[in-house]
């Protein structure tokens, strides 16, 4: 019995040392994941999942779905749960993949099935449910936020779980509850990097007035841990557009603290293309996917796709437009991918309601009001490229919901598009508005009257005469009169066609003319009118002469036979 209880109690103590070793280690990956260092994360994870332990299977199958290997994830959780049908956390990470594959159905049976065989009361399981309906993009983020609750009550000392609440408030754009939710993940754990990281996210969304604010909390991130890896891309892509050199800055520090793997490989093919070099930007993307073995980094084809656009080859644009959005994951896809790739769209013929749905996708995405307003500009100048002014007008239209308060030139490129495109019903409705909230711009006035020119083509119903009239009256107040003048010029030509062809008022037309010539004393058309205008009085008083004296002439008289 003494024997038998040394070796029991040997046996424990190597148990429990082999369950705290494998405990650290998945530790230690979910470490790595944390830092977004996910090759580093797949290798512990890997190790350790013999097929039997549904924590090491669980957190492999999260870290292939981070890399984008959906297929790979699906067949360790089947693999997995051969061995422990039973494990709610095995059953949780296999709805997750259900989601992604949008099966919600399945995946609710899914995570109320891992509910039910952990009755409720594993936080882990609630919080492992919360995350992957935030992640993925049909998931149902109120069902995610409601376990994510009921996690943290059971679990108050896991940050995590806090993390996943505020990821989840961020998707539904309640920036209050999810600041909320990452500083209570930094009450449990002061030194979270990712807690300060994503606080200073929210703030960013507010746009660059917010920029004090964003970047004191993302300098706190790498003050409370300079390893962690996704402040330092983000940095460096907030500085790609502004400051080529510090966007290199950050990509250095980020390369330096993540794996080496083909995403670092796209960092420096997109610091090449942000740089003007555009041909060695798709050299180095082709290094880096042929580097990159099967699974090489999707958004490779996407700096190609970039590059190569900007290089003026449209043919290879699109085709690798096409190619990353085919292997790229639709939630990794942003906003301004969408509107790039419209835009590409536009130069082929027949792919412009295309190019207007993903323009549609990157308005309603992107949060920031400065962007929607550039990928509505983007659009429409590519519809005015081709010459397919009606569908630039529209584009300029949605403008004016999109912008908080339009002003003249958002106006000004509505309307102006409707008219070069022929269509002058909606051109007239535009610079009705352009009217009512500017009624003393002369501008407004004219081209009102010019659209109902292009409506009323005779003249007979004289639709532009009040819209004329009011040109005049705008131009007669008007302190540089040069500005004015053509388009009192237009108003008096139109006031003499008028009046001379549709209301046979010669008198009111000659006034026109005279109108005319007192603004130019040299208009061709005018000085022809006036002398025919000349002409036609004397004719007619030579003729009224002649009548007259026909008219007071006795005839002699005629003697009878």
């Amino acid at each position: 019995m003494i024997r038998k209880l040394k070796v029991y109690c040997l046996s424990f103590v190597l148990l429990s040392n082999t369950t705290a070793l494998l405990a650290q280690n998945i530790d230690e990956g979910k470490k790595f994941l944390y830092n977004e260092r996910y090759t580093s994360a797949k290798d512990v994870f890997t190790k350790l999942n013999s097929g039997k332990n549904a924590d090491a299977a669980y957190w492999l199958g999260q870290t292939q779905i981070e890399m984008g290997d959906t297929t790979g994830a699906m067949t360790t959780y089947q693999a997995a749960l051969q061995a422990n049908a039973n494990s709610p956390l095995l059953m949780v990470g296999m709805g997750h993949i259900e989601l992604l594959q949008n099966k919600a159905n399945d995946a609710k049976n899914r995570f109320e099935t891992g509910i039910s065989l952990s009755k409720g009361k594993d936080a882990d399981v609630l919080n492992a449910i919360g995350r992957a309906n935030v992640d993925a993009k049909g998931g149902d983020v109120n069902y995610g936020i409601e376990k994510l609750n009921l996690a943290a009550a059971k679990d108050k000392k896991n940050a995590d779980i806090y993390l996943n609440l505020g990821d989840a408030y961020r998707k539904l754009n309640d920036g209050a509850k999810a600041q909320q939710a990452y500083e209570n993940a930094l009450l449990i754990q002061p030194n979270n990097a990712k807690a300060n990281f994503m606080i200073g996210r929210i703030y960013q969304t507010q746009g660059i007035s917010q920029e004090a604010v964003y970047m004191k909390y993302y300098n706190e991130a790498i003050a409370k841990d300079a390893s962690y890896a996704p402040v330092y891309a983000w940095l460096s892509e907030y500085y790609y557009k502004r400051d080529i050199n510090k966007a290199k800055e950050y990509l250095d520090k980020y390369i330096a603290v993540a794996d080496q793997d083909s995403k670092n490989c796209y960092y420096q093919a997109s610091y090449l293309y942000a740089s003007g070099k555009f041909q060695d930007a798709v050299t180095k993307a082709d290094q880096c996917i042929a580097a990159g073995g099967e699974n090489p980094y999707a958004s490779l084809y996407g700096i190609k796709a970039y590059a190569y656009d900007k290089l003026g080859d449209s043919v290879n644009a699109k085709a690798f437009f096409d190619t990353y959005f085919q292997k790229q994951s639709a939630d990794k896809i942003g906003p301004s991918d969408y509107a790039a790739y419209a835009k590409t769209l536009l130069k082929f013929p027949g792919s412009e309601e295309l190019a207007g749905q993903y323009v549609d996708k990157a308005i309603s995405m992107d949060t920031v009001d400065a962007n929607k307003l550039e990928y509505v500009n983007s659009i429409a100048n590519g519809f005015i490229e081709a010459k397919n002014y009606n569908e630039a007008a529209k584009w300029y239209t949605r403008l004016l919901n999109v912008k908080k308060d339009y002003g003249k030139v958002d106006l000004y490129y509505a309307g102006y598009n409707f008219y070069r495109g022929g269509n002058y019903v909606s051109s007239d409705s535009i610079f009705k508005l352009y009217q009512a909230k500017y009624p003393t711009d002369i501008f407004g006035w004219f081209m009102g009257a010019r659209s109902k020119e292009g409506l009323d083509t005779s003249g007979a119903q004289g639709l532009a005469l009040a819209d004329y009239q009011q040109v005049l009256a705008i131009a007669d107040t008007a302190v540089d009169k040069e500005k004015v003048k053509a388009n009192q010029i237009t108003a008096y030509k139109y006031m003499l066609a008028y009046n001379y062809n549709i209301k046979k008022d010669i008198e009111a037309a000659k006034a026109a003319n005279e109108k005319i010539l007192e603004l130019d004393p040299n208009d061709p058309q005018a000085t022809a009118n006036k002398d025919a205008f000349t002409k036609a009085a004397q004719k007619k008083t030579a003729t009224t002469t002649t009548t007259n004296s026909t008219t007071t002439t006795k005839k002699p008289p005629v003697k009878k036979p």
